[in-house]
């Protein structure tokens, strides 16, 4: 029969044909194949919303550039107060006649559809969101336009996903792929945009998904450095630690980071609050929003608009130490104002301008305390938008990376990891939460909790209940008056909380609208069955 060697043939050629059968079930061809498709849509998609955003600025500011301080600084009072309340406007019919959720979308809602939705988001209310937010940033409302370009990215990716009837766990994975390639459109930067995908929006680094997710990155800066070049966004000076011994001013860093970054998320929350106490009519809220934005921007021309000028004179050193402090206060107060105005815009580059701040400032106090050992105040901010950046967004290691290929400030490693490392972990210690998280649990959706908790939340009695047959005798406890009903759309945590009240194993499922007519029965052996099929499915997937 061949002998020993025959045999290792016929075993490995089983496990080979095994493994290549399960590549071909899952659709991996098809998925490698659209995660190209989806690369080049979303790098392209990634162009058109920054030139859509300089058009919007071409009407106020007379110019496409990403220079909105120093353009605005030169107008004068009225048209600086004026752009945001006619762009507020604007995004606030939006709001009222086209938005159908009233409100603009973001990292939070791509994370939701990925745990809830089977990641599906719909095209129009994508796009939608999308052209709010152009039109928001483009008149200077004080947001980052990363947050709203990884949705669209996302709603990109999720339409493909649906063209091709492709099974849930395909559709999260290709949702990857449009995150990774907005982030690497937005950054140049396709390493950090294929880890943030990962560590953010799907949460493992399961090999079905890297391969895809990683190919949709690439491709995507490929076609970004095509066309705007392969500089990085900030393009710095050499900076070079001084001493060794400034590795506990990095620690203190941290320390700072953290207070900035909680103070932020405090900030936007308080915003929030307040809009929410105040109420206004949902047309007129982002008018208010731009008008108090616009009253910051007359004296902080710099907070306008996406803010990577001012970001990028932090860290050449341009500011002095009061107007680092000054822009850093300004910049949280006005972007929490936007956020809560519901005008479109994310928080990432906030997060790197109010790090760029903090960092640049502190750096300029160390310097005047330990002249021979303190670096450069451009070092400190450096450091300072990895600390804050990581902290509100939750991503320590895209977080960093990101940095990385930002400023190409790879000597600044060990130095950056410190600092993002005390200020995640501070953060977490003290808030509990990233910002995309903190949003969704206002919406009751925990899922730093672990799968577990949000399966029992999502899961309805309708995913494992037994319509009722005409010649079924259901068991005489159930029937009683006084037993337990459920509905089709209780969640199966609601049903094993009545499972176990009444130690009854099988209760009747009851029309909503008709209280008294049984269609179903729930058992709680089916119902326990569902919960660890889908405990399984979610480890599979995170896994494989």
């Amino acid at each position: 029969m061949g002998g020993p060697k025959g045999l290792i043939n016929a075993i490995f050629g089983q496990q080979m044909q095994s493994n290549l059968r399960l590549f071909l079930s899952g659709r991996q061809p098809l998925i490698w194949l659209l995660s190209i498709i989806i690369g080049l849509s979303v790098a392209y998609a990634a162009l058109l919303f920054r030139i859509g955003i300089g058009f919007v600025q071409l009407s106020w500011l007379g110019a496409m550039s990403e220079r909105v301080g120093t353009k605005a600084a030169l107008l004068p009072w009225w048209m600086i107060l004026g752009a945001p309340v006619a762009g507020g406007l604007v995004v606030g019919l939006m709001l009222k006649y086209i938005i159908t959720n009233k409100r603009p979308e973001g990292v939070a809602d791509v994370i939701e559809a990925r745990a809830l939705k089977e990641g599906r988001i719909p095209l129009r209310q994508g796009l939608y969101s999308a052209i709010l937010t152009i039109i928001s940033l483009g008149s200077g409302a004080s947001a980052g336009r990363e947050g709203p370009v990884v949705h669209l990215g996302a709603t990109i990716a999720s339409g493909f996903a649906r063209y091709f009837a492709l099974p849930a766990g395909s559709v999260r994975n290709l949702l990857g792929c449009g995150v990774a390639a907005a982030v690497a459109a937005s950054f140049n930067a396709p390493i950090a945009g294929a880890l943030f995908a990962m560590e953010v929006v799907l949460g493992h680094y399961a090999m079905r998904a890297f391969v895809p997710v990683v190919i949709s990155s690439t491709v995507a800066a490929v076609i970004t450095r095509l066309h705007l070049g392969e500089f990085p966004a900030f393009v710095l000076p050499h900076y070079n630690i001084v001493s060794y011994y400034e590795f506990g001013a990095f620690a203190v860093l941290g320390l700072v980071c953290a207070f900035v970054a909680i103070s932020f998320q405090l900030a936007i929350h308080l915003a929030q609050q307040a809009a929410e106490t105040v109420d206004p009519p949902i047309w007129l809220r982002p008018v208010i929003g731009g008008f108090m934005v616009g009253g910051i921007g007359i004296f902080f021309p710099h907070i306008l608009g996406v803010g990577y000028e001012a970001t990028d004179m932090a860290l050449k050193e341009y500011f002095p130490l009061a107007l680092l402090i000054s822009l850093m206060i300004a910049k949280m107060i006005a972007t929490a104002i936007t956020l809560a105005s519901r005008f479109g815009g994310g928080v990432f580059s906030p997060s790197l301008y109010l790090g760029a701040m903090a960092g640049g400032a502190f750096g300029i106090i160390a310097a005047s305390y330990f002249p021979a050992l303190g670096s450069s105040s451009g070092l400190y901010a450096i450091l300072g938008m990895g600390g804050v950046a990581a902290a509100v967004l939750g991503a320590p290691i895209s977080t960093t990376l990101i940095i990385f290929e930002l400023t190409r400030g790879f000597d600044l490693a060990i130095a950056l990891l410190l600092v993002i490392t005390i200020s995640s972990g501070l953060t977490q210690a003290i808030y509990g939460r990233s910002f995309f998280h903190w949003q969704l649990g206002g919406r009751g959706l925990f899922l730093t909790d672990g799968p577990h908790k949000h399966i029992v939340q999502t899961l309805k009695v309708l995913d494992f209940m037994v319509f009722a047959g005409n010649d079924e005798k259901p068991p005489e406890e159930s029937l009683a008056k006084e037993a337990p009903r459920l509905t089709a759309k209780d969640t199966l945590e609601e049903a094993l909380r009545v499972f176990d009240q009444s130690g009854l194993v099988r209760i009747a499922v009851v029309d909503a609208d008709e209280p008294e007519r049984i269609i179903a029965w729930a058992g709680r052996l089916d119902a326990l069955e569902a919960y660890n099929n889908a405990l399984i499915q979610a480890n599979v997937e995170a896994y494989r």
